[in-house]
């Protein structure tokens, strides 16, 4: 699957295809729900709370991609060179996290068929599977994966923007409250970022790069300037999803609690607004579930050699089982819930050693210098989401107690 070094223009399409590839990884069908809920919770207030996790986001992809892409290494084997073994452990909890929630993801695309075209969720998951699978059987699949998230990334800020024009939101209040909140709140933004940057979703756009072989030196700004679209691009669709929403909220409507995206564009724009859903829903399900099931196996490939003799039907093998497993237990909840403890701890850890392998010579090579107020900024974000992941074990927990 490794791919021959790019010449400056298919590099500069594959630099584009990744920063798609890891924004749309995050903007799946909890990247939804959870726009949603916070929009309700915290109103207009929100927007700060967008631009930060923003700001945070930037500063762990920077730091990640820079320094692998540098490396020209994956996270595992950086990991396994500065803590031998660790980059198995990581490797498991990573491919763990990624097939439960691929599972939701699977479950997501088939909600989304049923909500545009009413097919039933199990022969929705199946068709969708499908569709992601012929994308990895393609002999050019990295581009085929880059230009499907492309496509479906621009499909889906088209028509949250469509959206914001329907409901017609209190802009300037937001823009203002982007500045100067009204209201602060710390865990809301912790959370978001566990939900941009957590577990596999962070390492999706610089694995892409290391398989097309824009590494080294030489790349490195272009390799900076990738990780920073890619958070771009899922601060665009976070923003105009929050602004479509507060727009139906400022007229005093009450979302369903059950689910509160779909009731927004249901009550925003009636029966074509609850189609736009659909077609949301299921672009952002379908290309997590290309994301994850490609980024997961990335983790296992240079760890054994049967993953990486055959990586493309290991990957096919992750839709299938994922697929398989919703199509017969449905989205399990516990899995779910317990899943995402886990990928809370994954971003601490993998930054964490990422961090070291920074100003390791033999990692990074002679020439390499980390800037150290990157790797300042990069630590006490590891500080927060360990923090964050140990409180979110806590819960977990008191839950099952």
């Amino acid at each position: 699957m490794e791919e021959k070094k790019k010449d400056s223009g298919s590099a500069a399409s594959v630099l584009i295809g990744a920063a798609f590839l890891m924004a749309t990884s995050a903007i799946g069908p909890g990247f939804l729900t959870q726009t949603a809920v916070f929009t309700d919770k915290l109103k207009a207030a929100f927007a700060f709370a967008i631009l930060v996790s923003i700001l945070i986001d930037i500063i762990v992809q920077m730091n990640i991609w820079r320094i692998l892409g540098v490396s020209g290494k994956r996270a595992q084997d950086v990991a396994n060179e500065v803590f031998p073994g660790l980059g198995y452990f990581l490797a498991f909890l990573v491919a763990l996290g990624g097939l439960v929630f691929n599972i939701g993801n699977v479950g997501g695309a088939a909600m989304g068929l049923n909500v545009m075209l009413g097919v039933p969720l199990v022969p929705g998951a199946i068709a969708s599977a499908i569709v992601a699978i012929a994308l990895f059987l393609n002999k050019e699949m990295g581009k085929a994966m880059d230009n499907f998230t492309k496509v479906l990334g621009v499909v889906m800020i088209a028509m949250v923007l469509f959206m914001v024009f329907k409901t017609q939101p209190p802009v300037a209040l937001a823009l203002k409250e982007t500045v100067l909140p009204s209201t602060i709140d710390w865990m809301t933004i912790l959370t978001l970022v566990g939900g941009t940057v957590g577990g596999y979703i962070t390492f999706a756009g610089a694995h892409r790069i290391i398989d097309a072989g824009i590494t080294g030196m030489d790349n490195i700004k272009h390799i900076s300037s990738g990780s920073v679209k890619a958070i771009s691009i899922t601060g665009i669709m976070r923003y105009l999803l929050f602004l479509a929403i507060l727009g139906v909220i400022a007229t005093g409507a009450t979302l369903d609690p059950k689910n509160p995206p779909a009731s927004a564009f249901l009550i925003g724009a009636g029966q074509i607004g609850y189609r736009i859903f659909g077609v949301i829903l299921w672009c952002a399900a379908i290309t997590s579930v290309v994301g994850a099931s490609y980024t997961s196996i990335s983790f296992l490939r240079t760890l054994f050699s049967k993953v990486e003799q055959y990586s493309r039907y290991w990957i096919i093998g992750f839709i299938c089982v994922s697929s398989g497993i919703f199509a017969t237990m449905g989205n399990p909840v516990a899995l779910l819930i317990v899943a995402g403890s886990l990928n809370g701890l994954i971003l601490p850890v993998s930054l964490g050693v990422t961090l070291l392998a920074a100003f390791n010579k033999k990692i990074v090579g002679p020439d390499y210098h980390h800037p150290k107020v990157l790797a300042a900024l990069g630590w006490i974000m590891v500080l927060f989401t360990a923090w964050m992941g140990f409180k979110s074990l806590a819960g977990i927990a008191k839950l099952f107690s």
